[in-house]
């Protein structure tokens, strides 16, 4: 079965979201064979994707010093069904908003979802907002103990804490996996069909070999590759992540080695 390679790539702030994956070509009378993948591959596949498109939002949107917040409810404000604590959720954050609106601060940026724990049924919400005085936070919430920490980034951006925020999500059942406010950034994808099929199956082989990797795109680093292959038409499909030479955390890093390295040097004389 003919096929060519199309690389798929998401700019998201100071990361790339790359999926090369295969497309497959008309044969003679304009006709096609159909090359579905498995149930499996299909399920497998439709898990990343979702996973990857809430990673690609959570990258492009907020920055090193916004916040991931935890809102728990005391036990006797604790929601009695999931509308409620739905409901809840919605409340605080027009709270949060009118207060951003009185302080002039900027629009309220969240995404958000809910858990239940699975033994008490006890309901606690995971957030990323933009920057807040956290006294504040905790007023506008009222109903328990709130916990905050800025973001921290790594090679992946905030990637850890959106797969973690999904996979806390799947406990709150009959509703969307996450919500979101309507002014995110949606990265838009850029397409280009310039991989060869030997290169495609070159990177597939090694996902470890980063200056392959890095040759399709000037500019950024490497930090994660994965491989699925479909048994069904010997398609091979890679997601890859890709950080900025300019992102923050690479700054950081930067500096972090600059410093080891003056100290040792100064401690060897």
């Amino acid at each position: 079965m003919r096929s060519k390679y199309r690389e798929t790539y998401y700019k998201c702030g100071d990361y790339l979201d790359v999926n090369i994956y295969p497309v497959y070509k008309q044969g003679r009378g304009g006709r096609r064979r159909k090359a579905k993948p498995t149930p499996e591959t299909k399920q497998k596949l439709n898990e990343i994707a979702s996973q990857n498109k809430l990673i690609r939002i959570a990258n492009a949107n907020f920055c090193y010093y916004d916040l991931k917040v935890e809102l728990t409810y005391k036990p006797e404000r604790n929601p009695l069904t999931d509308e409620d604590a739905a409901r809840e959720l919605r409340n605080f954050l027009r709270r949060v908003k009118r207060y951003r609106e009185r302080n002039g601060m900027s629009e309220l940026k969240y995404i958000a979802v809910t858990e239940r724990g699975s033994l008490k049924g006890r309901y606690h919400h995971h957030l990323i907002m933009n920057d807040i005085p956290i006294k504040d936070l905790v007023a506008l919430w009222g109903n328990g103990i709130v916990g905050t920490d800025v973001l921290q980034f790594d090679e992946n951006g905030i990637a850890s804490l959106a797969r973690y925020m999904m996979k806390q999500a799947r406990d709150f059942l009959g509703k969307k996996k996450y919500t979101r406010s309507n002014n995110l950034v949606d990265p838009q994808p850029v397409s280009r069909d310039s991989v060869s099929k030997r290169k495609v199956m070159e990177l597939a082989e090694n996902v470890e070999c980063r200056t392959e990797y890095e040759k399709l795109h000037e500019g950024y680093f490497l930090s994660a590759a994965e491989v699925v292959f479909n048994d069904a038409n010997g398609g091979i499909y890679i997601h890859a992540r890709y950080y900025s030479k300019e992102a923050e955390w690479c700054r950081r890093q930067q500096k972090r080695t600059n410093r080891s390295r003056s100290s040792g040097g100064q401690s060897s004389q």
